[in-house]
């Protein structure tokens, strides 16, 4: 993983939406991932510098929607705080499937005998079976599975499987030495270099018994995989994995890639915005709904680098907000408290009003309250409108309207009215209907700046903003408050929404969540033609 650069913003261009889906029609139908493509042809070169080391430039004009790579994972396994998963197909046992079926070779829990993933190279492979069954593992795993001591054993198999491929698959090992592990900078923070002394090198060596892996291979493992790998599977797996070139994308906490998983372990980036030939392809390593504040801090602590990027280094975060806070002195909302200097994690908040008499926060107080609400945000239950609603209540008048607190609770909410016990979509009245619309098109605002183009998340939120729209017009047009006219003008709002969403969220993974949207979307698109068709005749 790479460091981040300062960019432009992204030119916006017109899509060219045919090309894009006939791309994607064409690349599902593949079976095979190449291992060696024709480097000739890929749409991105190698640069090194300095500052980044090496890093991916375009080698061509990229627009939205190209692909940019698509390449299969080296080595999957349990992320570090797993909780216990089959180690073939990575699926959370639960009160079901309790991890009950245990591996002939080796007796490590699995989901099954028919799990997809047992024998294979990415999943519980003849070589770690044959490993593991040779030093007896499983039989000082501690139970049930459900205890924190089975917790910590599965943090250290992705270890174990990167220095598996040092004899069965030597040109894998060859790659994955090709990263960065940053093993200075972790040695000297005692915390973490003790954590992987005692739960990853002294589980493989001492209580797994393969001494023949030295101390400090191990611990270049651990930090290959912090800094390098990709966190996969559908959503409520907990797997991380290496990929041969992904890691090549320097971040930016405005990223112009998004990227997919598949069961098969693909990962296929693609762009989400216009990259001018030369400029450097990024993803970012933080969640973009966050703060600068917390974004830098998670990058230092796991990514060992201080972003510098541009939103980075704008208290405003791009004019967004999503770190601010309202000021609890000024007589009007004039007053947003912001960092007076973002890449300084300890420099103080102060409010910008020019007449606020003076109001000054330590940046240590802005973290404990931010810990404080992240708590009680936790605590409300993911299916809870009134709650979360509540809580945006609560936080008015203390966190700006795109703080990323109040970001969060409001993605939720664009969700669950439409779809939670008592909010269906079909029994919403007119101002909840309201209320959904103007929470997505809150989210879209901040998501065209923080996450513009072709991102999942903006797909999604288009996606569940076409209901409302929807559904307000036609109860309009029908109480006759509204002629054809305008009836037509908000249908066109509905198609232009349906349109993106379906594209952007046609390039998720078959079977996935977010294809069925995208299926959803076409189908909602065909129905609106119709009735369109309808509507322009009856206006001629």
């Amino acid at each position: 993983m790479h460091r981040s650069r300062k960019g432009k913003k992204s030119d916006k261009k017109k899509r060219n939406r045919q090309r894009r889906e006939k791309s994607v029609e064409s690349e599902k139908t593949d079976e095979d991932v190449p291992e060696d493509p024709d480097k000739e042809n890929l749409p991105y070169n190698v640069e090194v510098s300095d500052i980044m080391g090496r890093y991916l430039v375009a080698s061509r004009d990229l627009q939205p929607g190209d692909l940019v790579m698509r390449e299969k994972a080296l080595v999957v396994g349990p992320c570090h705080d797993s909780p216990p998963l089959c180690l073939g197909c990575y699926k959370r046992f639960d009160a079901e499937n309790r991890g009950d079926y245990r591996c002939p070779g080796c007796a490590w829990p699995l989901c099954g005998p028919q799990c997809a993933g047992r024998g294979q190279e990415l999943g519980h492979s003849a070589a770690e079976c044959a490993a593991m069954s040779a030093h007896g593992t499983a039989r000082r795993l501690p139970a049930p599975l459900a205890s924190p001591g089975a917790r910590l054993y599965y943090g250290a198999v992705a270890a174990l499987r990167c220095l598996l491929l040092k004899a069965a698959a030597p040109a894998r090992w060859r790659t994955l030495l090709t990263m960065e592990a940053h093993n200075e900078l972790r040695r000297r923070i005692p915390s973490l270099w003790r954590r992987n002394q005692e739960l990853v090198v002294d589980t493989i060596r001492s209580l797994w018994g393969m001494d023949h892996f030295s101390e400090d291979e191990i611990h270049t493992v651990c930090g290959i995989l912090e800094v390098n790998a990709f966190e996969i599977g559908p959503h409520g797996q907990s797997a991380r994995s290496l990929f041969p070139a992904a890691f090549l994308m320097c971040h930016d906490c405005v990223p112009n890639t998004s990227h997919t998983d598949d069961q098969q372990c693909v990962l296929t980036v693609r762009a989400s915005t216009r990259i001018p030939q030369g400029r450097p392809i990024t993803l970012s390593y933080a969640y973009t709904m966050q703060s600068t504040l917390k974004r830098r801090e998670h990058l230092q602590e796991s990514k060992f680098f201080a972003c510098t990027c541009a939103r980075c280094a704008d208290p405003t975060e791009l004019g967004t907000m999503v770190g601010a806070l309202k000021c609890p002195r000024c007589a009007c909302d004039a007053g947003v408290v912001l960092s007076t200097a973002p890449l300084d994690p300890d420099a103080p908040w102060r409010c910008t009003n020019a007449k606020c008499p003076g109001y000054t926060i330590a940046a240590a107080n802005v973290r404990m309250l931010m810990d404080r609400i992240a708590e009680e945000v936790e605590a409300i239950d993911s299916n809870d409108v009134e709650g979360l609603e509540g809580f945006l209540s609560r936080y008015r008048n203390v966190l700006h309207d795109n703080h990323y607190h109040r970001l969060g609770a409001k993605h939720s909410l664009s969700q669950l009215y439409g779809k939670a016990e008592g909010y269906t979509i079909n029994v919403l009245s007119d101002a909840q209907l309201k209320r959904k619309r103007d929470i997505c098109t809150d989210i879209l605002s901040v998501f065209d700046v923080i996450e513009p183009g072709y991102s999942r998340l903006r797909g999604i939120v288009l996606y569940e903003l076409h209901a409302p729209v929807m559904i307000l017009a036609t109860r309009r047009f029908e109480a006759r408050t509204i002629g054809k006219r305008e009836l037509g003008r908000d249908l066109k709002k509905v198609v232009r929404c349906l349109e993106e969403a379906s594209l952007i969220l046609g390039f998720e993974p078959e079977g996935s969540s977010e294809a069925l949207m995208a299926a959803a979307a076409r189908d909602a698109l065909d129905r609106l033609r119709d009735w369109q068709t309808v509507i322009g005749k009856l206006n001629a």
